[in-house]
């Protein structure tokens, strides 16, 4: 039987589903009005991804691919088609997700909004070319070319060179006793030992007593003679003599660094290098001629590096004044276009040479979003993955402001979203429900926003119109202080800051302002001094010693194919596979643990190797997954199948969700410690064998705390989390931060970057960043309660958090 609204009929404006059974969804009837900001709700794992992407861009993607060719016919099988009867009313789609900033060091804002495009034929075509100089196309200004790229560091700006004190690090010592302590271990390092002394070098002395030339050329010289080696006689062996092949040290770890296919190799050998400015473009990435030019008196690497919003007001009066025959005007006013939306929308303090994989969630979905409102595109629904994920409420504003600009260009916004700021200026709510998994999937209210008081059976009704998520009155004094002098890290410069231990400290400010930094550094001070490293450039730091451990929890994934999951992740699966192992059937046959694993040969389906998944490439569309044709999905071969344990198999064990497998493990106490401690963080709705390709980057996060969670505590812990709510309803969040104060109450310190009023409210201490981000942040504006913030005027957060703290 379905279950929704009544759907509304054909050509009355609504995009309408019949029969939607994607995941977890009931086989559910919605209609959602085009041409509005609609707005999907519900708990996490409750099924409205399901419904917006899973199911509608899903549809509207695989009637894209059937339009383009007959051969994406074959690709859409094997990508495989929603699970949904009918939808109609559905006009082209583009999607965007909450994806994680990915690519390499070359990938830069300026490629991926285009603008390094434009600034580049802006200096081909308008720059100031110094005499002796001729005409240079737009590649020449790219450092990712080889027309432009800077011959020493080939346009990456830094090069890793080495030193004698990073391969020397103790000169008392002679070479004998390993001085140079970059050289190889075992019998590699001692053929080169041998070979310098036949060269007549003194192996014996310390290193500091050797002639600096000597020095210089064990070191440095690319010379590599080949000699004839006597090795010292050893007890018991007979070392014949052998040509030895000499090379420097510099050269072993910069040829090993390069070329090592082990990734401890290259962890190795990177101790020993020193990174540092190219000294040929000093860090600008260019050829010296393309450095040359310059526009408004600017080289082009100038301009990149310059915050966007300034680069736009160097560019504006081009822009508005210059002649439109001249090709500057042009290239110069669709720049400043284009830079004014990302600074509408908050992120005008990005520079375009900023890398990447630098950036975060929100930033990156804040550039595709401009990308598209510069488009033009109309009669497109966009759906969108929460976009106000990691954003502070004044920079929510901004971005509400260029949500409604979309719609009024004749769009239609589909948007996943927790934030109660955003649901309110919607003009449609579709809230589903009531539960996660299992217990969710069905449609509670689909309408305007005001009629969601009446869902009695909503979680989101409760938050939305007040009753729930009241703060904590009472707040906890700190146990000690911990001190930090002198950060000098991206916009942090020469910063002090006073963190309690044995509460709970939020960080807070816009986007942009320094806190995921901050909280970096901290972790590297502490770390460093847990492990006894030496702190080199970090700060002066105090008050570290209560410390006694550090967990940091970020959101990056725990695996980046379908193999990885939560069960392989917390150990759980280690358990599972134990049990289905002591099981008479598989004694009976000799099957191990191991046959249990879909990571290794015996028992896993070997066409796709155990991932249940193949990979499917779409040509100029991105990659995707599709079940095997061989499994079906299952990851194992019909014969460990046939294994049960209480009735089931290992794949269908995989396929249960957390809360079903602390049922159905109910008597293993092994497996309980790890359920339970992904119940407290609310992901009880996940399927143990859940890729973590499926799971977002707050059920990535969530999933390392419960990994921590179910260890035994061990002294005063440092738990350092950056935005763990992200993705969370308020329920959700009610939650976790239970969990998180829970860690305080056990006596350990919590210290989150974080944008959620409620989970600021309920914190002990609060550092605001700002004032804004960018240039203009990287400065402790307030700090103290939250009672006392919020009577802070230069504090950006406390007018949002004054309507949150009683």
């Amino acid at each position: 039987m379905r279950v929704g609204p009544k759907v509304p009929g054909p050509g009355d404006g609504f995009v309408r589903v019949t029969d939607a059974h994607e995941h977890n969804l009931a086989h559910v009837d919605v209609a959602v009005p085009r041409d509005v900001l609609a707005v999907f709700t519900g708990v996490s794992g409750s099924g409205k991804s399901s419904l917006a992407f899973g199911t509608i861009y899903g549809e509207a993607q695989r009637r894209y691919l059937e339009s383009v060719a007959p051969y994406a016919r074959r690709l859409i099988q094997q990508a495989g088609v929603p699970h949904v009867g009918e939808i109609t009313g559905l006009p082209p789609a583009v999607a965007l997700e909450q994806r994680r900033a990915a690519g390499s060091s070359r990938s830069s804002v300026g490629t991926l909004t285009t603008l390094s495009n434009l600034l580049r034929m802006l200096f081909s075509r308008a720059g100031d070319y110094p005499p002796g100089i001729g005409f240079m196309d737009s590649d020449s200004f790219s450092p990712n070319t080889a027309a432009g790229a800077c011959p020493r560091c080939h346009g990456l700006g830094t090069v890793h060179e080495v030193t004698e004190a990073s391969l020397v690090p103790d000169p008392s010592l002679s070479i004998r006793d390993h001085a140079i302590a970059a050289w190889p271990g075992a019998w590699l390092g001692k053929n080169l030992r041998d070979i310098v002394a036949t060269l007549g070098y003194d192996i014996d002395r310390p290193w500091r007593e050797l002639p600096q030339a000597d020095r210089d050329w064990i070191l440095f010289t690319d010379d590599q003679p080949v000699v004839t080696v006597h090795p010292e006689r050893e007890a018991g062996r007979i070392q014949r003599p052998y040509q030895g092949k000499y090379q420097s040290a510099k050269r072993y770890v910069l040829h090993t660094f390069a070329d090592s296919k082990s990734a401890t190799m290259r962890r190795r050998m990177e101790r020993f290098l020193v990174s540092g400015p190219c000294p040929t473009c000093h860090g600008a990435r260019l050829r010296p001629e393309a450095l040359a030019v310059t526009f408004a008196g600017r080289t082009i690497a100038q301009l990149t590096g310059e915050p966007l919003a300034e680069l736009a007001e160097l560019l504006r009066p081009t822009a508005e004044h210059g002649s439109p025959d001249h090709p500057a005007q042009p290239i110069a006013a669709d720049l400043v276009a284009r830079v004014d939306v990302l600074s509408k929308m908050g992120i005008g303090y990005l520079s375009m040479d900023r890398a990447t994989p630098t950036l975060s969630a929100g930033e990156l979905q804040r550039l595709r979003l401009a990308t598209q409102l510069r488009s033009g595109l109309f009669g497109v629904v966009y759906v969108l993955d929460e976009p106000s994920a990691g954003l502070h409420p004044a920079d929510t504003e901004a971005l509400l402001a260029v949500l409604d600009e979309l719609r009024a260009a004749g769009n239609s916004l589909f948007v996943v979203e927790h934030d109660l700021d955003v649901v309110r200026r919607a003009d449609w709510v579709v809230d589903v429900g009531p539960g996660p998994g299992e217990y969710g999937g069905r449609i509670l209210y689909s309408g305007p926003v005001p009629g969601l008081a009446d869902a009695t059976d909503s979680v989101t009704r409760r938050y939305l119109f007040g009753g729930a998520g009241e703060p904590r009155a009472q707040r906890r004094d700190a146990s000690s202080w911990l001190s930090l002098t002198g950060v000098r890290r991206h916009n942090l410069a020469d910063l002090t800051v006073s963190l309690p231990l044995g509460v709970f400290t939020a960080i807070t400010g816009l986007s942009g302002a320094g806190k995921s930094t901050l909280l970096q550094v901290l972790a590297e001070v502490v770390r460093a001094r847990l492990v006894g490293e030496p702190t080199g450039e970090l700060p002066e730091a105090g008050g570290l010693d209560p410390i006694g451990r550090l967990v940091q929890v970020d959101q990056k994934p725990i695996g980046r194919t379908p193999r990885s999951n939560l069960a392989t992740y917390t150990g759980l699966f280690d358990v599972v596979r134990k049990a289905f192992a002591d099981t008479p059937q598989a004694r009976e046959r000799g099957y191990p643990a191991g046959r249990f694993s879909f990571n290794v040969p015996g028992g896993r389906c070997e066409t796709c190797q155990g991932d249940g998944y193949v990979a499917v490439e779409l040509l100029f569309l991105p990659g995707t997954y599709a079940p095997c044709p061989t499994c079906h999905g299952a990851r194992y071969t019909p014969e460990t199948l046939e294994i049960g344990y209480r009735g089931r198999t290992i794949a269908e064990v995989l396929d249960l969700s957390v809360d079903a497998a602390a049922e159905f493990f109910a008597d293993l106490p092994a497996a309980q410690r790890s359920l339970r401690a992904l119940r407290q963080v609310g992901l009880g709705y996940l399927r143990l064998g859940q890729p973590a390709t499926e799971l977002s980057g707050g059920e990535a996060q969530r999933i390392k705390l419960a990994s921590e969670l179910q260890r035994p505590a061990r002294g005063h812990t440092l738990y350092l989390l950056d935005e763990p709510t992200t993705g969370l309803h308020p329920a959700d969040v009610e939650l976790l931060d239970a969990q998180l104060h829970g860690l305080v109450e056990a006596g350990n310190t919590v210290v989150v970057v974080e944008q959620d009023l409620a989970t600021i409210a309920g914190a002990d201490w609060v550092i605001d960043l700002g004032p804004a981000g960018g240039h203009a942040g990287g400065q402790v504006v307030a700090t103290g309660t939250p009672e006392q913030v919020v009577t802070q005027p230069a504090s950006r957060t406390a007018p949002y958090l004054a309507a949150h703290v009683r």
